[in-house]
């Protein structure tokens, strides 16, 4: 019961990782104000029995919106303790001598001007409250090419340093600020865009799934329940010397080339062994 008591504002809670943290919270205490776009599946999550989950409706483009739910959270509950900013989707996959204007500021505003603003409409809400946390999702493809599309990866990017930035803002009063940097994890966000029946993207999440579990030195596909451990962790009192940095939750996968840690991958090099065989053949 680490957050008896506590007010934890989650975005994107409709599904993924966002349901799982909105459950993982709610479980151990916490009076849980989910949102999201999607009104059938944040009221599922609401009436799923984890524990105390209210759902709001928020589109985190309206920055009016932003505002409206950090103002009922504080109505409902008296303020709010931890913000996790993780709602998000692929955005614009062009890359960057394809993009356009509509298509790039739309991810922006999606992926980082949303948590800005959450952080910014939390804040008044936050401030005075012993151990408040605010978690930001970022991702594995802030730390370079080939893990995304560009204007994603520029995003999230940005979000690592917001994630400092606001640290540095807010310590004065109190309120920690950590991101999450996920892997390759299992959520719709592979297949939301399919224009394909049910049962295909079903069929296409399986295959995701046993590809993933390749990917990374962890052999295993990553799950919500992973990030949304991390992120209890970060907002928990065991994580409250944390503050300005982020958890890397990838399985390994941002490690280096495979043949670094999988020996059966060919072009593995491991240089005593090369030295060795070269003994040997100066000494034949």
């Amino acid at each position: 019961m680490r957050f008896s008591g506590k007010t934890v504002v989650i975005t994107g809670a409709g599904s993924g990782i966002g349901e799982e943290a909105a459950k993982l919270f709610a479980r151990e205490g916490a009076i849980v104000i989910a949102s999201d776009i999607d009104e059938e599946n944040g009221k599922r999550v609401a009436a799923s029995g984890a524990g105390d989950i209210r759902f709001k409706r928020c589109d985190v483009c309206d920055v009016s919106e932003i505002k409206a739910l950090m103002e009922f959270a504080a109505a409902e509950t008296g303020g709010i303790d931890v913000l996790f900013n993780n709602a998000g989707a692929g955005g614009a996959r062009e890359k960057i001598h394809e993009i356009d204007a509509e298509g790039w500021d739309r991810t922006m505003d999606l992926l980082l001007r949303a948590v800005a603003m959450g952080i910014r409409y939390a804040f008044p809400h936050m401030k005075g409250r012993p151990g408040a946390s605010i978690v930001n999702v970022s991702s594995v493809a802030a730390v370079g090419p080939g893990y995304s599309p560009t204007a994603y990866a520029v995003a999230k990017a940005g979000v690592l340093h917001l994630t400092k930035m606001a640290a540095a803002d807010l310590a004065e009063f109190g309120i920690r600020v950590n991101a999450i940097q996920p892997g390759f994890i299992m959520t719709n966000i592979f297949t939301r865009n399919l224009e394909v029946p049910e049962e295909t993207k079903e069929l296409a999440k399986g295959a995701l799934r046993q590809m993933s579990s390749h990917a990374q030195p962890v052999a295993r596909s990553g799950e919500p329940r992973d990030i949304a451990e991390a992120c209890a962790y970060l907002a928990s009192d065991a994580g409250s010397f944390l503050n300005g940095t982020s958890l890397l939750v990838d399985g390994g996968l941002t490690i280096g080339p495979r043949y670094s840690w999988d020996p059966e991958e060919p072009g593995v090099y491991d240089p005593l062994e090369t030295l060795e065989e070269e003994a040997k053949q100066a000494a034949i």
